[in-house]
């Protein structure tokens, strides 16, 4: 038996080629949209893709099953478990239930029912039939996580799906109870690593086994349903914007991609314009060299790692345009358009080299020293979280996590000025620069955050 597992850090994703060397046959399971990684991974140790599956409909990423399957000519077997309304709504080769198999070569693949974080959830029994008549693994998707469980609180808090909150979690507490039983050998595969929003404490450890998870996971160690419940829909991070749209598509059959597209270079004379009238401008520089000189009316999303996060909440539009450093334009953009594509963002309109857009204003940055002092005459805005707001802020601090501040920018005081606050600095600069987009005179960024604030032993403010 051959594994490759794949791992997407901008999504904190995992997937998983499984081949037979003997029949030179193989299955990929969660894919995500770059699948190109798949065929050459597949190719190279002389296996063919001759089935493809997911765990789940995702609500993170756009899904590459499809995209995969068309590619390869394989079987896109996909779970038909759950009510009706959370069923696949696009044609595929074989519809998967609880107890069902799917053989590759030697290897058998049982398929397991494990709803709670999502209706139709389904894990995967990695069996290798040459060698042992017993599992040696399971791909567990979004359903058990190292040191934690997929949160069962997304069909509510991102689909909107009112009322099944409270019930994806008892049902999550029931697959679980019924999974312990499994050989404690029992490898675990899991969908995401910690980073994800699919779990409130993932581990980054990339693997587990059940017996360590039933020991050291909190999940396992709930006695009862109602504690788990409890503690299953507490401190759960904000779902973002943009899994209400990943669920959808994925639901109804992601487009097929093909070649990603690569946007062309566009002349520096129709920037201004393009700000005049209010369109999206996503300057991918560094924040530092953003806040140095860039053009005003621009937003900042630095192009690291936590770019496809930020451009799933922020980009709501159609037509966008970047602005890319000249020096490494050619390999950056095939970088972008590939990020973007794993968010189903499929096309950019365009782009402008960093130095026709550099220069011409800048974002001030304040030490917690300098602040300190001004507190009673600036608006403090910190862009953290729910949970690490509730775990101590700024005295006085006016709070909306980033990926909401577009759309509350009227609880922003405008008649003084403003000090954008994060954990160290990265998402205040992202946004420092929506504030003066949408006409902020006076915004400064705090110099390395809370981080910053407390190592210089200034006082913190606990959450009423």
């Amino acid at each position: 038996m051959f594994v490759k597992r794949f791992f997407e850090p901008s999504l904190a994703q995992a997937s998983y080629l499984i081949g037979c060397q003997q029949a030179d046959e193989a299955i990929v399971i969660d894919a995500n949209r770059d699948v190109e990684q798949y065929i050459e991974a597949a190719a190279q140790e002389g296996l063919r893709i001759t089935h493809v599956t997911e765990t789940h409909i995702h609500a993170d990423y756009v899904s590459g099953s499809r995209e995969l399957a068309h590619r390869t000519g394989a079987s896109l077997c996909l779970s038909d478990e759950g009510d009706r309304e959370w069923k696949y709504q696009f044609e595929h080769a074989r519809k998967l239930k609880h107890g069902d198999r799917i053989s590759i070569g030697n290897i058998r693949i049982d398929v397991l029912h494990t709803p709670g974080h999502t209706p139709e959830h389904l894990t995967f029994l990695i069996t290798d039939g040459a060698a042992a008549d017993k599992p040696i693994a399971a791909v567990t998707g979004d359903f058990v996580f190292v040191g934690d469980v997929g949160r069962p609180d997304l069909l509510e808090r991102a689909a909107n799906i009112k009322g099944t909150m409270e019930a994806g979690a008892r049902v999550l507490f029931q697959s679980l109870q019924a999974f312990a039983k499994h050989e404690d050998w029992l490898q675990i595969w899991p969908g995401h690593g910690a980073g994800s929003a699919c779990g409130k404490g993932i581990s980054a450890i990339p693997s587990s086994t059940l017996g360590y998870e039933k020991r050291f996971n909190w999940a396992f160690n709930k006695k009862s349903e109602a504690e788990f419940v409890d503690a299953v829909l507490s401190g759960q991070p904000e779902p973002p914007t943009y899994f209400t749209k990943m669920k959808r598509i994925n639901k109804v059959g992601p487009a097929i991609l093909g070649d990603l597209h690569v946007p062309e270079k566009l002349d520096a004379a129709r920037l201004p314009e393009l700000i005049a009238r209010k369109a999206l401008v996503i300057d991918t520089r560094p924040a530092a060299d953003y806040a140095a000189g860039h053009m005003p009316g621009t937003i900042n999303i630095p192009f690291n790692s936590s770019f496809v996060t930020w451009a799933g909440w922020l980009v709501n539009t159609e037509e966008f345009y970047l602005i890319v450093d000249a020096a490494t334009a050619t390999a950056r953009l095939s970088e972008l358009a590939r990020s973007l594509a794993l968010i189903g963002i499929d096309r950019i309109s365009g782009y402008f080299d960093a130095r026709s857009a550099s220069g011409l204003a800048t974002i001030p940055q304040i030490t917690p020293k300098e602040l300190a002092p001004k507190l009673a005459t600036v608006t403090v805005l910190d862009v953290r979280s729910e949970n690490e707001w509730n775990e101590g802020h700024l005295p006085g601090a006016t709070h909306v996590p980033l990926g909401y501040l577009s759309d509350r920018l009227a609880e922003i005081p405008s008649d003084r000025p403003v000090v954008v606050q994060c954990q160290s600095g990265g998402r205040s600069s992202i946004a420092a620069s929506i504030l003066e987009r949408a006409g902020f005179t006076e915004v400064a960024n705090l110099t390395g955050g809370l981080g910053a604030w407390t190592a210089s032993g200034l006082p913190l403010e606990e959450a009423a």
